[in-house]
């Protein structure tokens, strides 16, 4: 008897070709559905799944593979006498060969006007049933979650007749990648929507919900381990926590050459650096998709005048505001041209002429924009190393930060919230100007993407001297200063954290600066205040710290 294929693909992509090469190697094919209709459009032999089952599609097309005669073939342990007598005892036929991929959920969430309910109607549930219960079973049978997957198939029954069991391992593991990734894929938009279940629902206080739910399967052994019970559960995260992507890219090696790295995408529709254009150069590697972001980051937090950040290894070795991007960016660039040379840019506009060339005097890694004038872009190929990016929405980024620890890792928000001066604190005698607190919240910006202990002194809107990731806060304004140098008469200070004492203060206000912003918090905020009305220079409070380790 022929060999049984049950095909049902959303994703019908090389599925013609596919099923022809089957009915080629003499197996006969069950299908459901728009994949059905297709088969039979191309005139290849199919049976409708209601016709095999005897049952009819219901419930508008929600119910079509879910019964006994499909299950039951797919399930079936051909080694066991007993199942194999079952089949016998209700005419089922054993399938060979699963095919399925899932109805499209996260293209239809990706759309901007898609509706809870249109959402709803896209979450496959016959589709993971059938492709959980095939890699059950994958040591009597073959499933293909994947329109890539259907060459090697070919290839091991051409070449060995069959499917070797370790192909359908491999195959296997895949469709339990796929079903976890799209489950994900809809518990995250229900939580986006709002659709949660409620804190104590049934869902949330079973033994195995929590992060730590080997802890809860003894109750009498390791009391004290599970610290992070769901009864401390922080109410802004959700009590479980999933991080999934599809590996989008090899790349050479990670941060150093002896690393193995690769570049994943989270979601089916590309977003973020994903959705970047890349218009020249080089590979991008782990170490510029790292600064690129940095560099991202920075650069949202200027949305109306035009902007410039150039990034080593993840701090701003320069940032300026200027009236045109071309300004700008010579601006930042005149702001530590040493640091400079191998950077990494970013601009708020789209390059012009006028910046490309700018952009070819000097030896760069990555430039990323939201657009590129043809012209820039000609110019530009004069240095064809360098990597050209265009990524039309710069502004939005991860809502949640993730960092791995040995046996766990952390989440926590974004640290994304723009700055509202109108909540800071003047707490010295000295009344800022307004052209001071605007260089105020333009230091304040960049310092909150500093390594901390981070120290930013600047002046017309453009970066003088950065201290960054010293083990003290006095070394990070000793090394802000000096790299400041004569700029620092009249300029202002950033720091990322408050000034336990007023020895950094005064130095400040040694090397000339004017004003200075820091959250405050510290027992002897008095002193740092004191020290700034008795040396003439202005201090604003602003209430929110910003570490970034």
């Amino acid at each position: 008897m022929a060999r049984l294929a049950l095909l049902s693909v959303s994703d019908k992509t090389g599925l013609i070709e596919f099923a022809q090469s089957l009915v080629a190697l003499e197996f006969e094919i069950i299908s459901s559905g728009g994949t059905a209709q297709a088969l039979k459009q191309a005139g290849i032999p199919v049976m409708k799944v209601s016709d095999y089952t005897g049952s009819p599609e219901i419930l508008g097309g929600r119910v079509k593979t879910l019964h006994p005669r499909i299950h039951g073939g797919i399930l079936a342990r051909l080694d066991q006498p007993q199942d194999v007598a079952d089949l016998e005892a209700n005419q089922i036929r054993p399938i060979a060969l699963v095919v399925v991929n899932l109805y499209p959920f996260e293209q239809t969430i990706a759309k901007p006007d898609v509706t809870l309910a249109a959402a709803i109607e896209q979450i496959d549930i016959g589709g993971p049933a059938m492709l959980r219960a095939s890699a059950k079973n994958f040591a009597h049978l073959t499933v293909l979650c994947h329109p890539s997957q259907y060459p090697a198939y070919l290839t091991e029954l051409r070449e060995n007749g069959e499917a070797s069991l370790a192909f359908r391992q491999a195959c296997a593991l895949r469709a339990f990648e796929h079903t976890a990734a799209y489950d994900r894929a809809i518990s995250g938009y229900l939580r986006q929507v709002g659709a949660q279940p409620a804190a104590n629902s049934p869902t949330d206080s079973h033994p195995g919900a929590g992060i730590d739910a080997n802890v809860d399967a003894n109750p009498d052994a390791n009391i004290n381990a599970n610290i992070n019970a769901n009864t401390n559960a922080n109410p802004a995260l959700p009590a479980q926590y999933s991080l999934e992507g599809s590996q989008l890219q090899a790349l050479r090696y990670g941060e150093n050459p002896h690393q193995p790295a690769a570049w994943y995408q989270t979601g089916a529709v590309p977003s973020g650096w994903a959705a970047a254009q890349k218009l020249q150069g080089k590979e991008l590697s782990y170490n510029n998709l790292v600064d690129l972001e940095a560099a991202r980051r920075i650069i949202a937090e200027f949305r109306s005048q035009p902007a410039a950040v150039i990034i080593k290894h993840t701090n701003p070795c320069g940032v300026a505001l200027g009236d045109q991007i071309e300004q700008a960016y010579t601006k930042a660039f005149a702001a530590d041209p040493v640091s400079a040379f191998g950077g990494i840019v970013a601009l708020n506009q789209p390059i012009d002429a006028a910046t490309a060339s700018q952009l070819t005097q000097t030896f760069l890694e990555c430039v990323v924009a939201p657009g590129c004038a043809p012209d820039a872009a000609e110019l530009l190929r004069a240095k064809s190393k360098v990597r050209v990016l265009v990524l039309p929405d710069l502004i939005s980024g991860p809502a949640q930060l993730v960092k791995q620890i040995a046996g766990g890792f952390l989440v926590q928000q974004a640290d994304d919230q723009l700055t509202d001066p109108n909540q800071w604190q003047v707490v010295t005698q000295k009344q800022p100007t307004p052209t001071q607190l605007a260089e105020l919240l333009f230091a304040w910006k960049v310092c909150k993407h500093v390594k901390s202990n981070a120290i930013v002194v600047t002046q017309d809107q453009t970066t003088c001297g950065v201290g960054a990731g010293q083990m003290n806060r006095v070394g990070s304004v000793k090394i802000a200063l000096e790299q400041a140098g004569e700029k620092t008469q009249g300029a202002v200070l950033a720091s990322d954290g408050f000034f336990p004492f007023d020895d950094s203060v005064r130095t400040a206000a040694t090397a000339g600066i004017a004003a200075i912003v820091q959250p405050g918090g510290s027992l002897r905020d008095a002193d740092s205040i004191k020290a700034a009305d008795e040396l003439g220079i202005v201090m604003v409070l602003t209430g929110v710290r910003h570490f970034m380790h």
